[in-house]
Parts: C-alpha cells; sequence; structure tokens
C-alpha cells in the first residue's frame, strides 16, 4: 500500500508570491474517504488545501511540529472554516508538542467576536468550534474515536532549540511508513523516528548562500535548521528510500534551481530526492 505526499505549502517567514507557508499533507486513501493529515498551517494553507480539491472539513487531524508563527499562522483559519463548513458537530483534532493547548486557547479567544456573529446569525449553527487538543513527547498517538484508523502516528522529539519542544511525525500504513520532520538540526530523536521508514520530509536552508549574508538574523537561522546536506545524511543514515525537501531558504530561484538543491543532497544520499513547488507530489509505496 501507499501514502501520499503533498506539499501544500514550501515557503518560510519570508513572505512569497509563489509559495505559501509550511504545510504538509499526508494521505492515505484518496478524495473524502481518504485519511488526511495536515503537518502544520503556514500561511495560505486552506487555499493550497482547496487547489489540492480538499478543505478543512477533509482532515482527519491537524498536527503541528512546533510552535514557531510561520507553522501556526493559518490555523485559526482551519478552525473557523471546519467549524462553519461541517453541518453537523465535527470536532477538529489538533495534535502538538507541549503548549498548543494554550496557543489554541488564545486563538479561540481571540475569535470570540466572530463566534459569537456567527452564532447569533446562523440559527443551525447552535455550537462553539469543537477543538480537541492532544498535547505529546514522543511514542504513539491515540486519536479520538472514530478519526483515523487507518493510519498509526508515532512522535518523536526533534532539536530547533530555543524553541523547545519541537516534534516530528511518523506516519505508519499498511507497512509505508514516513516521517515529517519539521524544522530541526540532525539529532537521535530524529533518527529514531525515521529508522525503517520508507521517506523523509524534512525542511531545509541552503547554510552556503545564509552564511554570506551579512544581517544577524539570518545568520542565527544557520544553528537550528538542516541544510540540503544534513537533511540527506540523515535520511542515509535512517535507509530511507526517498528525501523530500520543503520550506526553501532562501526560496527558488534566487537560492539555486532545484538541481542545485538535488545535488547538494545527492553527495550524502543515493535515494531518490523530490522537491519543487507548492502541490508537489509524491507517492509513497513500501519497499
Amino acid at each position: 500500500m501507499s501514502l501520499t505526499v503533498m506539499l501544500l505549502g514550501t515557503g518560510s517567514p519570508m513572505p512569497s508570491p509563489d509559495r505559501a507557508g509550511p504545510a504538509t499533507l499526508i494521505s492515505a486513501g484518496a478524495g473524502p474517504e481518504g485519511e488526511h493529515y495536515l503537518v502544520d498551517a503556514g500561511r495560505g494553507v486552506l487555499m493550497r488545501l482547496a487547489a489540492a480539491g480538499l478543505g478543512a472539513p477533509n482532515l482527519t487531524a491537524v498536527l503541528i511540529t512546533h510552535l514557531h508563527s510561520d507553522h501556526i499562522t493559518d490555523l485559526n483559519d482551519v478552525i473557523t472554516t471546519r467549524w462553519v463548513m461541517t453541518f453537523e458537530e465535527t470536532p477538529l483534532t489538533i495534535v502538538g508538542p507541549v503548549g498548543t493547548q494554550a496557543v489554541v486557547d488564545h486563538l479561540l479567544a481571540s475569535l470570540e467576536p466572530d463566534i459569537e456573529y456567527r452564532i447569533a446569525h446562523h440559527k443551525d449553527l447552535d455550537h462553539r468550534p469543537p477543538v480537541n487538543v492532544i498535547e505529546v513527547t514522543e511514542g504513539a498517538i491515540e486519536l479520538p474515536d472514530g478519526q483515523g484508523g487507518k493510519v498509526a502516528i508515532t512522535c518523536g522529539q526533534t532539536d530547533h532549540k530555543p524553541v523547545e519542544p519541537s516534534v516530528g511525525f511518523r506516519f505508519d500504513h499498511e507497512g509505508t511508513a514516513v516521517v515529517a520532520a519539521g524544522d530541526t538540526v540532525p539529532c537521535a530523536g530524529l533518527d529514531l523516528l525515521c529508522d525503517g521508514a520508507d521517506a523523509l520530509v524534512h525542511t531545509v536552508i541552503r547554510k552556503d548562500i545564509i552564511a554570506n549574508i551579512p544581517m544577524q538574523r539570518m545568520q542565527d537561522t544557520l544553528d537550528y535548521h538542516s541544510s540540503p546536506e544534513e537533511a540527506a545524511q540523515t535520511a542515509a543514515k535512517a535507509g530511507v528510500d526517498t528525501l523530500i525537501y520543503t520550506h526553501y531558504v532562501p526560496p527558488m530561484p534566487v537560492g539555486g534551481t532545484e538541481d542545485d538543491w538535488r545535488a547538494l543532497g545527492a553527495e550524502y544520499f543515493d535515494g531518490t530526492i523530490e522537491l519543487g513547488n507548492d502541490l508537489h507530489t509524491v507517492t509513497i509505496s513500501s519497499r
């Protein structure tokens, strides 16, 4: 069997006219009948989901790797749109590191005027946004009854300090396994999560370019992200077949062509390296 990886948003904190914010869709099956797991919810995520023929009501769960703003920019939009576009009470499950509950509580508080307006205006909208938050550290993740079931999800600690905690997620479906790393440098937690997996989705930055930019805030990004080379070494160590790059900094073409990024990783990893524009889709099958 297979899992599908769609790069909904391949951008970064820097706004781009053609790259949405960080977001990846991991799916078992297609269309409304499939299980669809959204990993991170950067800017424009629902627009990209719409382009893929899906929407907030189709999400089995949202999984947040860490609480940097660019990875949760449109989480409020996912919550609101799920609520107003379903016609029965359909809880949204949000899985994330410790601290996620507090963030969601604040988001709901910020949405309070909108919630009151909509309940007052729509007689068939008689409940507040139903959101279920599961905070995780490592190990197996159990979703509420009736949500998911085809895909087993586990998580592990990653290293994005001083952002702490941060987690990566592994999706196992009938012998196929995909890991979504989020932002991290190489670390033992990610190695363990990737062991025996078929594919790794990893955020990457061109450290060789950024190192030459004389701006402290850009220089600061070097110590808590992986380069294409480092991500490739993580993939090679784990023995995965496919490495998928996302979260390109600087964005292409400023940061080089797809072939340039692929060549950097190919020095350390002899499997398939995938990257591309938003909506780039890769089907991963078991070996």
